[in-house]
């Protein structure tokens, strides 16, 4: 069992910038690819960005590529999502996600393949 806890998330500016936070618990933390996705009032949560369990391999929506960036501290269970030159359209409830899997690939990027979810947290950007 993993608890995933975000943190980070607040009311921003266009342009700003944000880093999201996400602690797990649990002492396999290195065993687990994570994932952020991200939910918009009255629309389907979809992928963000992921990273596959040593930290070589990230993953990215077209959307925030070139201005998200995922990281992860095994030694900390921690995963990062620094989010740089944020728009309107970034405003969702972001979430933490977990899968037990050393592969990567594209089914790091199906929101069906994670089995933790944390609780999410609010990114709200004005214009």
């Amino acid at each position: 069992q993993v608890q995933l806890v975000e943190s980070g998330g607040g009311l921003v500016q266009a342009g700003d910038s944000l880093r999201l936070s996400c602690a797990a618990s649990g002492r396999t933390f290195s065993s687990y690819a994570m994932g952020w996705f991200r939910q918009a009032p009255g629309k389907e949560r979809e992928f963000v960005s992921a990273i596959n369990w040593s930290g070589s391999s990230t993953y990215y929506a077209d959307s925030v590529k070139g201005r998200f960036f995922i990281s992860r501290d095994n030694a900390k269970n921690t995963v990062s999502l620094q989010m740089n030159s944020l728009k309107p359209d970034d405003t969702a409830v972001y979430y933490c996600a977990a899968v037990r899997t050393y592969l990567g690939g594209s089914q790091l990027q199906t929101e069906s393949r994670y089995d933790y979810w944390g609780q999410g947290t609010q990114v709200t950007v004005s214009s």
